[in-house]
């Protein structure tokens, strides 16, 4: 399993070379908007009103997953708005690094469903909250039909040793170490330290089966497409891309339940265009970018207002119920970690063959 060590140790020396160059850039102009995003998140037509009013008014900067957005803005890289998932607003608010966004100056915020704008870490009293909610999907196992026929629905198959070297697993603590507490038959968000040596046996049990860990989608995606790999967690937007492309894959509904994920906008401490920022935030929320959202990925819009210019067909062939509460019911919500510290330093460490 020597190509798992090789993987991590250049996705490491790849991640300290962006840190460093992020934290030397030079700060940008002031009428321009520093934005921090998931890589595929910067897409134009998410924020068209945004750029009609503000023309290259967006310097966009891209992170493969939580951990290291919230290295960089803790080591000194400064946006105006980052883009980070509902399990680590806690963990940012922790370090003092978010301000109150004011929900009087949010033009669509009544249109977001109340079971996103009402989770408890993102209250910040007075009609403010640390996170505007702008979307969620789920976490999967996309399998090649062709190639694992009729496969149990279970998360077990990225421990099936019959596939070994054809299995893949997304590389963050909120994703497959839940997975693997779920399977250990722990709570994934609340822990002892006998539960943590649960979770990591199973980790350990996993990871001589896998080819890799990565949150370099695009790979993944290109990897199932040719059958080196037979089945990948990834989260909806690459079942979406395969199948566009003809690729006979699914997206289970493991009967331990996907994974449910929000995320949204959260302004840094010390951003320095905060009007801009509520425009862009603003812009975002219009049903139209949330209908983009909705169409090229499949995922879901927060608001109410994209999924009703969404066709039904269109959602019942992504999958995507336009209510996520139906969704909730079936599905593991990802919240916050309390051992999220612990047991990310546990999971480098088995991933290292420990």
């Amino acid at each position: 399993m020597q190509g798992l060590t090789l993987r991590n140790t250049l996705r490491k020396a790849v991640g300290l070379a962006s840190l460093v160059a992020a934290i030397a850039t030079p700060a940008l102009a002031a009428d321009k908007l520093t934005y921090f995003t998931w890589s595929g998140y910067e897409l134009p037509a998410f924020n068209k009103s945004f750029l009609k009013e503000h023309p290259d008014g967006v310097e966009t900067s891209v992170f493969s997953d939580d951990d290291e957005a919230f290295t960089k803005v803790k080591a000194g890289f400064h946006p105006d708005l980052a883009h980070p998932c509902y399990d680590k607003i806690a963990r940012w608010n922790k370090e003092g690094l978010l301000q109150p966004i004011d929900t009087k100056r949010i033009k669509n915020w009544d249109t977001i469903f109340p079971v996103f704008k009402d989770l408890p870490d993102i209250q910040a009293g007075n009609g403010k909250v640390w996170m505007v909610p702008w979307d969620w999907g789920n976490t999967s196992i996309l399998y090649r039909t062709d190639l694992v026929k009729d496969p149990a629905p279970s998360w077990n198959l990225l421990w099936d040793k019959q596939y070994t070297g054809r299995l893949a697993t997304i590389d963050a603590v909120h994703d497959t170490p839940v997975v693997a507490a779920i399977m250990a038959g722990v709570n994934p968000f609340d822990m002892s330290p006998a539960d943590l040596e649960k979770v990591a046996t199973k980790l350990r049990e996993q990871r001589p089966v896998l080819r890799a860990y990565t949150t370099d989608m695009t790979s993944v995606e290109q990897s199932l497409a040719s059958g080196e790999l037979v089945a990948a967690m990834t989260w909806n937007a690459s079942a979406t891309a395969l199948k566009k492309q003809g690729v006979k894959v699914e997206f289970m509904k493991p009967k331990e339940g996907m994974l449910t994920w929000a995320c949204g906008f959260v302004m840094l401490k010390d951003a320095k265009n905060v009007d801009l920022a509520y425009d862009f935030i603003n812009s975002r929320l219009e049903g139209d970018s949330g209908k983009e959202l909705i169409t090229q990925y499949g995922y879901g819009s927060a608001s109410k207002a994209a999924f009703d210019l969404v066709p039904k067909e269109e959602l019942d062939r992504l999958q995507l119920p336009a209510d996520p509460n139906v969704v909730l019911k079936s599905t593991v919500f990802t919240g916050p970690m309390k051992q999220n510290d612990e047991l990310a330093k546990m999971f480098e460490k088995i991933k290292a063959g420990g």
